[in-house]
C-alpha cells in the first residue's frame, strides 16, 4: 500500500542515492507529491546530476554525517535507491555513538554477507538513527509491474517452458543471497546473476551465443524475481530501456517479472522498444511461484 503522498505534519523524506536512474524517477516523483527530498548521493555510485535537488555527497559507510545530516534537515523517512556496486573498506566506516557496538557485525557483514545481508545491516544502522526506512514503491507505486503483459508481444509454450525453468533457478539463486534473475534457452539455465548485474549478465549470454556456446534457433526468456527472504524496501528488482536492448543483443524472446514486486522503469520508453524488438515483457503473479519457492 502506498503512503499519505501529503507531506504535512510529517519530517522531511532523504533519498540515499546509488547508481542508475531510479533514484532521479523517485525524486523527482516525491517533489511532484508535495516533498521537499533531500539527497544523499553516494560517492563513487551515483553519476546523475543533482542540482536541482538540495544534496550532498557523502560515503557509504559515513554513518556519523549521514546521521548528521538526518538531525539537521529533519529527516523522518529514507528511501535507499540505486545499485551499490562497491562496499566500503573497513577504514572507511565511520560510526556513530549508537551504533559503535555494531561495528564488528558491520565488519563482518561486509567480509561475508551476501547483498540481501547487506542492505538489512544497511537499514537496521538507518533505523538505529532515528528515521523511518521506506520502499521505492511508497513513493512511486506505478513502477511496479503488473500480473499479465505489459506490451504487445506474448510468449509461446516454449518461452513458458523457459520461464519455469528460469524462475526456479532465480528462486535457488535467491535463498543464496547473490542475485535475482536467471536466463534459460530451450529449457536449461545458461545464466545467473552475479554482483556484476542484469545488464552484465546478458551480455555475457549475448557473447556465449556469438561464441556457439548456445542454440542460435531458441531465443530464450531472462528472469527476474525478489530473493524469498528479501526486504521489500530495499533492491526490488528492476528493468528498463536498458534491459530490453541487452536482451535483444542476446537474441532473448522476453523477460518475466514478479508482478507486485518489480519495478518497471522507463515504462513509455521501454514497452515500445519491446514490441519493435519482438520481445516480450510479462508479469509473473505469486501463485505461479508458489511453488518454485
Amino acid at each position: 500500500m502506498a503512503i499519505d503522498s501529503r507531506p504535512e505534519n510529517r519530517g522531511r523524506l532523504a533519498i540515499i542515492a546509488g547508481g542508475g536512474m531510479l533514484p532521479h524517477h523517485v525524486a523527482e516523483a516525491a517533489q511532484a507529491r508535495g516533498e521537499k527530498p533531500y539527497i544523499i548521493a553516494l560517492s563513487n555510485e551515483t553519476g546523475l546530476d543533482w542540482s536541482d535537488f538540495e544534496h550532498q555527497f557523502l560515503g557509504i559507510g559515513n554513518f556519523k554525517a549521514i546521521s548528521a545530516v538526518f538531525r539537521a534537515e529533519g529527516i523522518d523517512r529514507v528511501v535507499l535507491s540505486g545499485a551499490v556496486r562497491r562496499r566500503p573498506e573497513w577504514r572507511d566506516i565511520k560510526p556513530t555513538l549508537k551504533t559503535l557496538a555494531k561495528v564488528p557485525g558491520v565488519l563482518k557483514t561486509l567480509l561475508s554477507g551476501g547483498d540481501d545481508a547487506v542492505l538489512k545491516m544497511a537499514i537496521e544502522l538507518i533505523e538505529a538513527s532515528g528515521a523511518r526506512v521506506i520502499g521505492v514503491q511508497d513513493i512511486i507505486p506505478e513502477l511496479l509491474a503488473e500480473t499479465g503483459l505489459l506490451g504487445a508481444i506474448e510468449p509461446d509454450r516454449d518461452d513458458w517452458k523457459d520461464i519455469e525453468v528460469a524462475a526456479a533457478a532465480a528462486v535457488a539463486l535467491g535463498k543464496l543471497d547473490v542475485g535475482q534473475g536467471a536466463v534459460a534457452v530451450g529449457g536449461r539455465v545458461v545464466a545467473l546473476e552475479g554482483p556484476e548485474g542484469t545488464d552484465a549478465m546478458l551480455d555475457r549470454v549475448a557473447a556465449l551465443r556469438t561464441e556457439g556456446r548456445i542454440s542460435t534457433r531458441r531465443r530464450g526468456v531472462l528472469v527476474k524475481l525478489c530473493k524469498p527472504q528479501q526486504d521489500l524496501r530495499a533492491d526490488l528488482p528492476s528493468i528498463g530501456a536498458s534491459t530490453i536492448e541487452g536482451a535483444r543483443a542476446a537474441g532473448l524472446a522476453g523477460i518475466a517479472v514478479e508482478a507486485g514486486r518489480a519495478l518497471v522503469l522507463e515504462r513509455s520508453q521501454m514497452i515500445p522498444q519491446a514490441d519493435e524488438a519482438d520481445i516480450f515483457v510479462i508479469g509473473i503473479d505469486r501463485a505461479f511461484l508458489r511453488d518454485l519457492r
